[in-house]
């Protein structure tokens, strides 16, 4: 007889337990009045739509054939086919099935056969603000009201004529989206990378919550790795000490304000979220010289290094939250031990910043039935 030892023997409570903050933070989602990177633009041409999805919640996005991103609810009104399954005419979206035709703002523009009636309906499905930034595509799926009031972080490295080299990188994750914060910003782990060294003998100096975000500081080691220190000035620079921010529902790191990156969640159910990473720097060193690399270089140096560096370091994350995981799956009830107080943190304004949504979202439907 084999046994399935992947496949967890109970699910864990849908909200946790009132009195297990790990059990919570492992089941909720992220509150939507936000912006959400959700593509790259590189991997949607014009002319072309792609499905996308925000907790549980099947958006389409497309790029008109003049370039611009619209995004909608997934599903014709017709028959509730997913319209991502459909193509991308001029400004419009139209359904593979009947052929209905959608405008930039949901509206149906069009039926192909009206059997005798002079117009369409006046029908829509819902759409969602985009914006393109660093070259990732934003979606607000929350309240637009609150679009100008909740903005995309600003990262002025990355625009204007003297801005920073950047590649993105992104990935699909099988975990929760709490694990993957609690991953990036834990030190604790030093140990997975000890064949990368990008950081080392972490001490933690800092560490408070002010507001939704969560501030810490390490005194460690960074970058020593026995190739990828090598492009890193360390007479120059101060890589002995590292800032740490989740700035919920985003987080972001610097070093000595020259080795900077950001990561950004896109959290799609309780086990699945995509991540982009976002690392830039001023600059890097010419190995064993004194030089900087020239700043025309920069992308190509990081193109390579994502691909022979960066990228096989985040395997071993990957490596670590999908199991992680898949521990959880099959051990929910287990006490929680924290050895690092920050993860604590993390948890708790995840916790919070959910429970506010939720509290949102009763309020206004209590307002619609009074």
């Amino acid at each position: 007889m084999t046994v399935d030892t992947d496949a967890p023997p109970t699910a864990p409570p849908a909200f946790g337990s009132a009195d297990n903050l790990r059990q919570r933070a492992r089941s909720v989602g992220m509150n939507p009045d936000y912006w959400y990177a959700v593509e790259e633009v590189r991997n949607v041409d014009p002319g072309s739509v792609t499905e996308v999805v925000f907790w549980k919640q099947s958006i389409a996005l497309y790029r008109s054939e003049d370039g611009s991103f619209h995004a909608m609810e997934n599903r014709c009104l017709h028959r509730q086919i997913k319209l991502s399954l459909g193509e991308v005419e001029g400004c419009r979206l139209v359904c593979g099935y009947h052929g209905w035709e959608y405008d930039e703002d949901g509206q149906v523009a069009e039926i192909p056969d009206l059997f005798g009636r002079k117009q369409a309906p006046r029908l829509s499905v819902r759409t969602y603000p985009v914006q393109v930034r660093y070259g990732l595509v934003w979606i607000f799926p929350g309240d637009p009201a609150l679009t100008d009031e909740r903005k995309i972080p600003e990262i002025p490295e990355l625009e204007g004529p003297g801005r920073w080299a950047c590649v993105p990188l992104t990935f699909d994750l099988s975990a929760h989206h709490s694990i993957i914060i609690d991953n990036v910003s834990d030190f604790s782990h030093a140990y997975l990378h000890r064949q990368y060294r990008p950081f080392d003998g972490a001490t933690l100096t800092r560490h408070e919550t002010i507001g939704d975000n969560v501030h810490l500081a390490y005194e460690t080691r960074v970058g020593r790795g026995r190739i990828s220190g090598l492009f890193v000035d360390h007479e120059r620079l101060n890589t002995n000490h590292m800032e740490l921010c989740y700035e919920y529902p985003y987080q972001r790191s610097d070093t000595d304000g020259e080795i900077k990156h950001w990561l950004f969640v896109l959290p799609i159910d309780e086990r699945t979220t995509r991540t982009f990473f976002l690392f830039y720097f001023r600059s890097l060193k010419i190995p064993m010289l004194p030089v900087r690399i020239p700043r025309w270089a920069m992308t190509t140096v990081l193109r390579l290094a994502n691909r022979m560096l960066i990228g096989p370091l985040l395997s071993q994350d990957r490596w670590a939250v999908e199991a992680e995981q898949t521990g959880y799956e099959h051990n929910w009830n287990a006490a929680p031990i924290e050895v690092n107080p920050v993860v604590r943190s993390f948890q708790q304004v995840t916790v919070r910043k959910w429970q506010e949504h939720l509290d949102q979202e009763e309020a206004a439907a209590k307002a619609i039935d009074a």
